[in-house]
């Protein structure tokens, strides 16, 4: 097996026992080893970079490498202070010293640690979860706060800028296929009303970021619920995983991302919108747990956008979708041609949900 000549590449002791397929991961091919000694055993994660989506590899290893020993130095130096037992995944060396190994066909593999005793759900299980949800991610980015950003490679360039999102669906919509698909469907007119009616706003994080309101920091760039690692032996929140999208942002697109994924019980796929709603008392609990740790660091214009960021990178998603479909579903993955259109139509259903509940939103927010 490839996987396993592979493994041996990386400095990990002992030899390779077994190396197996995982089913997650929907971007790199991942593989769990397991290394033996005389009197030691040790399993890591094995992953193949896609470069399809990340064409420098090498950037998203680098990324990966400053910031987990940042953070292993932080937690180190907080070790004495600290209630739970925190974790985070280590990048392992290839034998050559690099942060990944090529192969011979010039595809780019990674080892990192495995998180032991410790597991993630794919949604959000209860009020306490999301609590704890809440509380890994400010921990995380309270732990990268004071991480110089300038030293992190802007590895997926665009992301989250949801003006540039609104270019491509105008260039899409210019073109033949555009119009045919925009016109054959009285949902699609429907969902570009809804994008239109908020043209104006939805520069507002990038706006700020231009006044200098709010600043560029490290981000995680994915922190849905499956990423977030429950400790088996206590329940609490004990790591966050899936570094490969770290990268320089606005701190407002990981909060306003794990709220959007979070508090949404119907999930992403329904096709009953009337299910579609923002769980207000998920909300909360995720504030709270986050503003644990986050009140370390968020100024006061931090803060105020904290709803604006709710709001906006739940309908960037439905933009995104709706922007795929009138495009030809080029983008993202669909198991039939009307998908993307239907999954746009539950993220704007949730951003309905989200600004009705604004003034709710914005009080606790600001009580927490």
């Amino acid at each position: 097996m490839k996987a396993a000549l592979i493994a041996r590449e990386f400095d990990v002791a002992g030899r390779v026992v077994t190396v197996a397929r995982q089913e997650e991961g929907n971007v790199n091919d991942t593989y769990l080893a397991i290394f033996r000694t005389t009197f030691s055993e040790e399993r890591i994660i094995l992953q193949r970079i896609n470069k399809r989506v990340f064409t420098q590899p090498e950037h998203i290893m680098e990324n990966m490498r400053i910031l987990t020993e940042h953070v292993h130095r932080r937690i180190e130096e907080e070790i004495d202070q600290s209630d739970r037992f925190w974790q985070l995944p280590r990048v392992i060396p290839a034998r050559d010293g690099r942060d990944y190994f090529i192969d011979e066909s010039g595809e780019y593999w990674r080892a990192i640690t495995l998180i032991a005793s410790a597991h993630a759900f794919p949604t959000v299980q209860s009020v306490e979860h999301a609590y704890e949800t809440g509380f890994v991610l400010g921990q995380f980015q309270r732990l990268i706060s004071d991480l110089d950003a300038s030293k992190l490679h802007d590895t997926l360039v665009g992301f989250h800028i949801t003006p540039g999102y609104l270019k491509v669906l105008d260039a899409a919509l210019e073109t033949e296929e555009g119009q045919i698909r925009l016109s054959a469907s009285l949902e699609a007119e429907r969902c570009k009303l809804f994008i239109d009616a908020r043209r104006d706003w939805c520069s507002v994080l990038e706006d700020a970021k231009e006044r200098g309101e709010l600043r560029l920091r490290p981000i995680h760039g994915d922190p849905k619920i499956s990423n977030i690692m429950i400790d088996e032996a206590t329940g609490k929140g004990t790591c966050i995983i899936d570094l490969h999208t770290v990268k320089t942002g606005l701190i407002h697109y990981d909060f306003g991302d794990c709220l959007r994924a979070s508090c949404k019980p119907a999930g992403e796929e329904t096709l009953d919108l009337k299910s579609v709603y923002f769980d207000t008392d998920l909300c909360k609990a995720i504030v709270k747990g986050y503003m644990a740790n986050a009140s370390d660091f968020l100024t006061g214009a931090d803060r105020y956008y904290l709803y604006d960021s709710i709001r906006l990178i739940t309908f960037e998603l439905g933009l995104r979708f709706f922007a795929d479909y009138i495009a030809g579903n080029v983008y993202f993955n669909t198991r039939y041609d009307e998908q993307n259109l239907n999954r746009a139509r539950v993220q704007f259903k949730l951003t309905k949900s989200i600004e009705a509940r604004e003034s709710m939103i914005r009080e606790l927010l600001e009580k927490l």
